[in-house]
């Protein structure tokens, strides 16, 4: 036995799985911190040694003593004002882990005891300890709504986020005060993507013309948004290219909503609102032919158009042009360039590009692909995204990635353009 416990204390071994008080005593008084961190650890220390070891010099030490659910409440009170930040964060987990458990008669003044201790720890000097306490409350209903409050009006982003996010203790007369009192763009974001957002709300968000939180708004599917709301945020989105993508991609648009945001996003953002819509075909067209008049009067001047060219050359000569590059210019809009590069692939002029394109011509477009060395899948993109071909106009992959017409069937589609050159 004597052995044993020397064997213990020099180090050598792990503590067994069961410690006789002597044990403990002895670790207590002469062991390494290696035994003492092991004895910290155990969930089956006594309380008095989990209590000793709170007061330790070491603060790893301290720190695993924080994390022990065994560990008295009393001793928890001493870590609460520890010197180690690390040491009073992990306290901050294990108090809020374990507020929303005791509600019953005989933990009554436990319970009373956590509460005052987390909200000791919920106005701590350093940021992370009070986001400890906000992360593991957030999704509780069954913690102190005086807690709650304080922790949503915090004024670091990782305190508040997970609260104004996530709490169902936070109702919209509250949510509604925050954002009229003046808060991050971060905080508002948070508000935004709640899992159930009011017309109210949503309202207060867009008044703010925070853009992110906007953002966040329009792509929360759970947010309520009355009609003269997202009229306002479609008329801040026109001047923004930041909300493009999200107002576009907003579901269950009305047809007058997708026509006012047809009027000013990029082609492949068109095509997608379409697509997750439910138009009819003739109201499709009328919306395709909107985009097309506004796209054919946005021509670039000779000088940048000079530069077009140069660039697309340069890209060319470089091994750049191909169907994954054609892919990209069609997903960030830039047209321009993008015309320029098919007149170089295809050995046509950026005139007859933009004749083929503006056509309404799937057969045309494609034939246009064909002459340019993109593949089937590739032309198809341009058909929907770029040229946004009417439905009944398009020409679909043969056997899912085969051009669907012979050569010179596609060399006659293009020569009607190609003549004129």
């Amino acid at each position: 036995m004597l052995q044993k416990i020397k064997s213990l204390l020099s180090g050598e071994a792990s503590l067994p799985s069961s410690l006789s008080v002597d044990h403990e005593q002895k670790i207590l008084k002469a062991g390494t911190e290696r035994q003492k961190r092991q004895l910290a650890a155990r969930e089956d220390a006594r309380p008095e040694v989990l209590y000793y070891l709170a007061e330790d010099q070491s603060a790893s030490v301290r720190r695993l003593i924080a994390g022990n659910p065994s560990t008295p409440i009393q001793a928890d009170e001493i870590l609460k004002n520890d010197v180690d930040d690390e040491v009073r964060a992990e306290l901050a987990r294990k108090i809020a882990r374990l507020v929303p458990d005791l509600s019953t008669g005989e933990q009554t003044t436990l319970r009373e005891k956590s509460i005052k201790l987390l909200e000791a720890l919920a106005q701590d000097q350093l940021p992370k300890v009070r986001a400890m306490v906000a992360d593991e409350i957030k999704n509780s209903g069954h913690v102190p709504k005086t807690l709650v409050d304080q922790l949503a009006r915090d004024i670091e982003d990782i305190v508040c986020g997970p609260i104004l996010e996530y709490s169902p203790l936070l109702n919209d007369d509250d949510l509604r005060e925050i954002i009229a009192a003046g808060t991050s763009s971060k905080a508002l974001e948070a508000i935004a993507s709640r899992a159930d957002v009011s017309e109210a709300v949503s309202s207060d968000i867009a008044a703010t013309l925070d853009v992110p939180a906007v953002a966040a708004l329009l792509t929360n599917k759970n947010a309520q948004i009355r009609e003269d709301t997202l009229d306002q945020i479609i008329s801040q989105a026109e001047s923004v290219e930041d909300l493009h993508k999200p107002v576009a991609l907003r579901p269950q648009l009305s047809v007058r909503a997708m026509k006012r945001i047809a009027g000013f996003v990029a082609s492949a953002l068109v095509h997608a609102m379409m697509e997750q819509s439910d138009l009819s075909e003739e109201q499709a067209d009328e919306l395709l032919e909107k985009v097309r008049e506004r796209l054919a009067a946005e021509k670039v001047g000779d000088d940048e158009a000079k530069q077009l060219a140069i660039k697309a050359q340069e890209y060319f000569d470089r091994g750049m042009l191909n169907d994954d590059f054609v892919v990209k210019q069609i997903t960030d809009n830039r047209r321009e360039l993008l015309m320029q590069c098919l007149a170089v692939l295809s050995d046509l002029s950026a005139e007859t590009v933009r004749e083929v394109i503006l056509s309404k011509s799937g057969r045309a477009v494609t034939a246009l692909c064909w002459k340019a060395g993109l593949t089937m899948r590739t032309a198809y993109e341009v058909q929907t995204k770029f040229a946004l071909v009417p439905t009944a106009q398009l020409l679909h992959a043969k056997q899912g990635n085969k051009y669907p017409i012979k050569e010179d069937e596609l060399e006659w589609h293009l020569s009607y353009f190609t003549e004129k050159d």
